[in-house]
């Protein structure tokens, strides 16, 4: 086999339309070849050993080059070739976004037995983004979840999770997030430092945010798309509840997983449906 790549985007879906090019050191093109359904390019044609580069591009993201050594046996494996939405380096329009809950996930995972997880996500939540026009850094994130939402895809466990021993859902029915500002970490990641509050007790929290890029949707309006990843620590909201199994495992790990897919509209109130 001649030549194999994955094409993805930031967030791991397979970008099914790229068209990746190959050149030698005197630029000529030696191979043209788009991906298939999952994102995969295989050519089947031996190459010549040498050094390459692969250029792989596609209509709404932004080209990437990679460099591509072929071996004696002709083969060039370039392996997972990351695509950015087009103008996904640079920041959304400043002004106010609201967060669309119906293309957003909020998800937190936990250990289960020491072996394996468990995910839930909420499903009741709203949120806005404020972009500064001047210093991205005093932008601003608020976001409400409803406690009561939580659902694991098991009544039994969703009932308890809603109780005292987790969420107390009952006494405390929002869990609300506030940034107090942001740091680069790259020209599309950031750390929103914040402080949320859940079950009475408010804790500082970073999110590890990607910014994946702005689009026009069909309703004539913009959507910004963000990835958010944390970690919490239930002992640090007073979720101290817990069963042994057996020595030194528990049944449910101390350590959550939080995984953000935001979707934006810019404007203060989302289209009316």
């Amino acid at each position: 086999m001649g030549l194999t790549a994955r094409i993805r985007t930031r967030d791991g879906w397979a970008v099914s339309h790229a068209v990746v090019t190959l050149t030698d050191t005197t630029g000529s093109q030696v191979l043209r070849a788009e991906a298939d359904a999952e994102g995969a390019v295989r050519d089947v044609n031996p190459l010549a050993p040498g050094a390459y580069t692969v250029i792989v591009t596609a209509v709404g993201y932004a080209p990437a080059a990679a460099s591509a050594i072929v071996t004696a046996s002709g083969r060039a494996e370039v392996g997972t070739v990351t695509l950015a939405r087009q103008g996904g380096t640079e920041l959304p329009p400043p002004g106010p976004w609201t967060i669309d809950p119906a293309h957003s996930t909020v998800g937190a995972i936990a250990q289960h037995l020491g072996i394996s997880s468990v995910r839930g996500r909420f499903t009741e939540f709203a949120g806005t983004v404020e972009i500064a026009p001047d210093d991205v850094a005093k932008s601003r994130v608020e976001a409400v979840i409803r406690a009561a939402s939580i659902d694991t895809g098991n009544g039994m466990r969703d009932t308890h999770l809603r109780s005292a021993d987790f969420l107390d859902a009952e006494v405390f029915p929002e869990i609300t997030f506030r940034s107090t500002g942001l740091t680069a970490s790259g020209s599309d990641r950031w750390t929103v430092h914040g402080e949320l509050a859940m079950r009475g007790v408010v804790r500082p929290v970073d999110l590890d945010l990607a910014y994946l890029g702005t689009g026009s949707d069909p309703w004539g309006g913009t959507r910004a798309a963000f990835r958010a990843t944390t970690e919490l620590h239930r002992e640090d909201f007073a979720m101290n509840y817990n069963q042994v199994v057996q020595a030194g495992i528990a049944a449910i790990g101390t350590t959550l997983r939080i995984e953000l897919d935001i979707q934006a509209v810019q404007g203060e109130s989302l289209p009316q449906a």
